[in-house]
C-alpha cells in the first residue's frame, strides 16, 4: 500500500542503484566467512521439556539483499547455517532494502537452500512492506518458509507416549503498526513455552508484559552499524530500536536478543559491528539441574570476525567516537563514494572513446 512507503523512496532507490554500480570496485566480492560473528546464545527456557533440550535455532536477520550483501555472500552465509545442522531457522525480516525485483530470483533461490531439521519460520520487517509484502510472502512460501507474522507455529516432540511442544509466535512490523499481539495471544496454545519473533526489538516491552514468552528474537537495528568499543552498545538508534539496539537484555521475565544482522542499509560501513549469524541453544531447567555438578554453560559464546576491515582507519575510528562528528563522517564517506563513481564514469567514457 502506498501509505506504507517512506517519503523519498524513489530517491533511495536511485542511490541504491548508483552504489550497486560501484560495488565490485570498493567491496571484495569473494565470500569470506571470517568477516562474520558467529554468536551462540544459550537460553534457559522455563518449562521447556527435556525433549527440547539443546534445541538449536539459527537466526538470520536484515539481509538487505542487493546492497552490501550479494547473492554470492548470501549463499556463503546459508552454507554456514546449514553446517550448524539447525533444528529450526528463524528469519526476522528486511530481506531487501528499496529494490526487490532486481534480486527477487536470487532471494528465492538462496532461501530455498536453507535446510533445517524441522522448519524455517519468518516475519516481515518494514522494508518488506515498502517493497510489497505480498511479493515477499510469495518468495518466502516458494522457498519453503512459513510466514508467521501475527501467527503461531507449534513444534511437537514425542517420546514414550509423551508429547511435548514448543510454540513459536511472530508479529508483523511494529514500525508500520502492523503488529497484532491480540491475535497472536488468541492463537497461542496454553501448553508449552513460547518464543516470539519480532523484527523490531522494542516490541519486547509488549511481548514481555504478556508473561507468556521466554525469549524474543529481533533485528532491525543492525547494531547501529557502529558499536562503541568496550561498551558493546551503540549511539546510533533508530525507530523501534531505541531501548534494545544490540545484544541480550532482560525484559521482565523474558530474554530479548537483538542481532546485528547481515546486511547494511544505504551506507555500507560497519565499525566494530561485524555482520552476525546467531545460534540459539534452548536449555531445559530439568536437564540443567541434573548437570549442576558439571561446569556451568557459558551464556553467550562469540566466534568473532577476524578480517581486517578496509575502513575505517584508526584516525577515522577515533573521530567517529565523537558524537558531534558523526554527521561529518558520513558526509565525507558519501563524498568519497561520489568521487569514486565519477572516476568510474569517466573511465567508462574513455574506454568507449
Amino acid at each position: 500500500m502506498e501509505e506504507d512507503k517512506p517519503t523519498g523512496l524513489a530517491a533511495r532507490q536511485i542511490i541504491q542503484k548508483a552504489m550497486t554500480i560501484t560495488r565490485e570496485k570498493i567491496i571484495p566480492m569473494e565470500f569470506d566467512e571470517s568477516i562474520y560473528d558467529i554468536v551462540e546464545v544459550n537460553v534457559e527456557i522455563k518449562d521447556l521439556d527435556p525433549m527440547f533440550h539443546d534445541y538449536k535455532i539459527v537466526n538470520l536477520s536484515d539481509l538487505h539483499l542487493g546492497q552490501w550483501l550479494t547473492a554470492e555472500y548470501l549463499e556463503g552465509v546459508i552454507n554456514i547455517v546449514n553446517k550448524q545442522k539447525p533444528d529450526m531457522i528463524a528469519l526476522t525480516g528486511d530481506y531487501v532494502s528499496y529494490i526487490l525485483e532486481d534480486v527477487a530470483d536470487d532471494l528465492q533461490r538462496c532461501l530455498s537452500m536453507l535446510k533445517p531439521k524441522d522448519v524455517s519460520l519468518a516475519v516481515l520487517g518494514n522494508h518488506d512492506h515498502w517493497n510489497g509484502a505480498d511479493r515477499i510472502r510469495e518468495i518466502l512460501k516458494n522457498s519453503g518458509i512459513i510466514d508467521i507474522s501475527n501467527d503461531v507455529y507449534t513444534i511437537k516432540r514425542k517420546r514414550n507416549n509423551k508429547t511435548a511442544q514448543l510454540n513459536i509466535a511472530g508479529v508483523d512490523s511494529m514500525m508500520l503498526q502492523k503488529e497484532d499481539i491480540n491475535t497472536v495471544m488468541e492463537k497461542l496454545p496454553n501448553e508449552g513455552p513460547a518464543i516470539m519473533l519480532a523484527h523490531e526489538p522494542d516490541f519486547a516491552d509488549i511481548s514481555a508484559l504478556t508473561g507468556r514468552f521466554a525469549l524474543q528474537i529481533s533485528g532491525h537495528s543492525h547494531g547501529g552499524q557502529f558499536i562503541i568499543p568496550g561498551l558493546n552498545t551503540t549511539i546510533l538508534r533508530g525507530s523501534c530500536s531505541h531501548k534494545y539496539p544490540v545484544g541480550e537484555y532482560q525484559v521482565g521475565d523474558m530474554i530479548q536478543y537483538t542481532s546485528k544482522g547481515l546486511g547494511t542499509n544505504i551506507f555500507w560501513l560497519r565499525i566494530n559491528c561485524a555482520p552476525e549469524i546467531t545460534i540459539f541453544k534452548l536449555k531445559s531447567p530439568e536437564i540443567l539441574k541434573k548437570e549442576k555438578h558439571n561446569k556451568p554453560h557459558k551464556k553467550i559464546i562469540v566466534k568473532h570476525s577476524n578480517q581486517m576491515k578496509p575502513f575505517p582507519t584508526r584516525k577515522e575510528l577515533n573521530k567517529f567516537l565523537n558524537i558531534d562528528d558523526i554527521e561529518n563522517f558520513i558526509e565525507e564517506k558519501t563524498k568519497e563514494l561520489k568521487e569514486k563513481m565519477s572516476i568510474n564514469e569517466n573511465k567508462s567514457k574513455n574506454d568507449k572513446d
